[in-house]
């Protein structure tokens, strides 16, 4: 059973938006403030409804569209955290219109799959009097038919040293506050509690499991597989307290460290188990995701940027696993990030991209990733937008390098044009290439300017114009190269360091002759200048001499900036006006 189908109108950012989702596993991704919370807030509500419908009126309730609903106060509601409940509605508009005459405003609806069929079942909502109103707008439920569970998690927070044991909707209040580590020793509790009735029954009378029956165990009882896990990735077991409702007050849940051996740890030499609120907050996020991932309860579960606190190589791996978990349980999981590191391990039939507005759509090639990974999308993203305003992209190396271009353009008469979008990648030009398909993709008859250093490649992969022998131009991106090591190489003037540092020009000129055996002669400035020149690692001179580049920049005489320099600055004026 999984969701086929959200549609939602007036939520949050979504005015009327229908989104499809496919079954397994899917990483929801845009750009800031696009709207891949509010989706996945959207159903958490449609969960609310339908529990709160269910105790309310009883489960026939769901099986008949409503002309009146039931209210809740403010108080009762549990699923996502809110200022207000009127932050339900789209720009905070709860008032009915004329296509609204029952004053029921804002909808979310779900269609699934069950087996072969499809069923339907949505709410209406509505806000009077600060209290919220919910009634069954749309439904092919019957008695025969299973209707979706779904579970939200929210970032982790919340976890304390006591937890009392809680149910039901203190538990649903907690995570929809954004505590989920408030109820984690309850939900890992239950499920060690049912992992020992398993073990029990399928020990019966016996004196041990058998070995066939304690293998399916391990594969398929969410305890087995939390645990597993945990042992695999940190090295780590939990160890979960009996719990005599007549005695105990809090839960106690501690951890375990040692050397594994497949299904066995060995407690590490001297090691003291800790309190599970100790460990480090990666370790308290990837166990709060398992174990609402291995809940036997949920079908669909949301899981709102649970690597937020994940080390990059975690955090590929915690999708990886989740996708093997969908899999192995038949569950649907929508996951909500921000990360490039999962974005580049996913393919991109698995990823969903959320635009603002409420559009949505699952990629369908590789390069489409690079468009979520530099954020095209976002609600506020000053370097996209300077691209898509002036159609043009320069990309270049090293931190200050824009600005010792800006400088020599600014002494040698060719100032650095202001429609450009500028942009800093230590990439090369093949992945600027990619970078630059997916600008132009979005923002049709973009044209990109990529300029690199030629570092330790030989000297002769360089072309006259400084074209980049080893990747040729194609239609609308030109690839260029650096004929010296860097940028830095073409600073290597005594007058300007001088200048710069405030030394004797001899003096400079001492150092660079007795230091590092460089003369600098009348030829400094031509593009074939000699090999020492080319080569020189000029990045450790001007270290020697305690000034950045961009100081010894604004130093040139303009009659002593090199032919290089002066071609590039050239290019870049014709590039942003061709």
């Amino acid at each position: 059973m999984h969701l086929i189908e959200a549609s939602v109108k007036r939520f949050k950012q979504f005015q009327d938006s229908i989104v499809h989702v496919e079954p397994g596993l899917t990483i929801v991704a845009g750009g800031n403030n696009s709207g891949k919370s509010s989706l996945l807030q959207a159903l958490a509500v449609w969960e609310f409804c339908k529990v709160a419908t269910v105790a309310q009126k009883g489960r026939e309730a769901l099986y008949h569209t409503s002309n009146q609903g039931f209210g809740l106060g403010d108080d009762e509601f549990s699923p996502i955290n809110l200022p207000s409940l009127k932050h339900l509605w789209t720009n905070l508009r709860t008032q009915k219109g004329d296509e609204d005459p029952d004053g029921y405003t804002l909808l979310v609806s779900c269609r699934w799959l069950d087996d072969a069929s499809e069923h339907e079942l949505g709410f209406s909502l509505a806000l009077a009097n600060d209290r919220l109103f919910i009634k069954v707008a749309i439904t092919t439920v019957s008695a025969e038919v299973e209707v979706p569970v779904v579970a939200y998690l929210p970032p982790f927070a919340g976890i304390s040293a006591r937890e009392e044991r809680t149910y039901g909707a203190l538990r649903r209040r907690r995570i929809g506050e954004g505590l989920a580590g408030a109820v984690l020793r309850n939900l890992l509790l239950d499920m060690r509690e049912q992992n020992s009735r398993s073990r029990a029954l399928l020990r019966g009378e016996k004196s041990k499991i058998s070995d066939p029956d304690l293998r399916q165990l391990r594969e398929t009882d969410p305890w087995e597989l939390l645990q597993q896990t945990l042992r695999e990735v940190f090295n780590a077991e939990l160890a979960i307290a009996e719990f005599d409702e007549e005695y105990n007050t809090y839960i106690q849940a501690s951890v375990i460290k040692g050397d594994v051996k497949g299904y066995q740890l060995t407690r590490y030499p001297g090691y003291n188990s800790r309190d599970l609120m100790v460990e480090g907050s990666g370790f308290l996020q990837w166990l709060s995701v398992y174990t609402l991932a291995t809940s036997p309860d949920a079908d669909v579960l949301l899981f709102d940027e649970p690597d937020a606190h994940l080390h990059a190589a975690l955090q590929a791996q915690l999708v990886e696993r989740l996708g093997d978990l969908a899999n192995k349980l038949g569950k649907q999981v929508l996951l909500a990030t921000h990360s490039g590191e999962i974005l580049r391990s996913t393919p991109p039939t698995s990823i969903m991209e959320v635009r603002g507005g409420g559009t949505f759509r699952y990629l369908s090639e590789d390069e489409q990733k690079v468009g979520l990974i530099v954020g095209i999308g976002s609600t506020y993203a000053p370097r996209i937008e300077r691209v898509r305003d002036t159609r043009r992209v320069f990309f270049y190396e090293g931190s200050s390098d824009l600005s010792v271009l800006r400088a020599l353009g600014e002494i040698g008469g060719l100032p650095l044009p202001q429609k450009v979008g500028w942009w800093q990648t230590p990439d090369g030009h093949r992945e600027r290439k990619v970078l630059w398909r997916a600008l132009a993709t979005e923002f049709p008859g973009t044209r990109a300017y990529s300029l690199r250093d030629r570092d330790d490649e030989p000297q002769n992969s360089v072309g006259v114009n400084l074209e980049d022998k080893s990747f040729p131009d194609v239609d609308g991106f030109q690839s260029r190269k650096w004929k010296r090591r860097y940028i830095e190489s073409y600073l290597i003037e005594p007058t300007a360091i001088a200048g710069a540092t405030g030394m004797l020009v001899e003096d400079v000129e001492g150092i660079l002759r007795d230091e590092f055996s460089l003369a600098i002669g009348p030829t400094f400035q031509d593009s074939d200048a000699p090999a020492a020149i080319l080569d020189t690692r000029a990045k450790d001179i001007l270290s020697r001499f305690g000034v950045s580049a961009v100081a010894v920049a604004k130093t040139f005489a303009a009659d002593r900036i090199c032919a290089d320099a002066l071609e590039v600055l050239r290019q870049i004026r014709e590039f942003a006006e061709g």
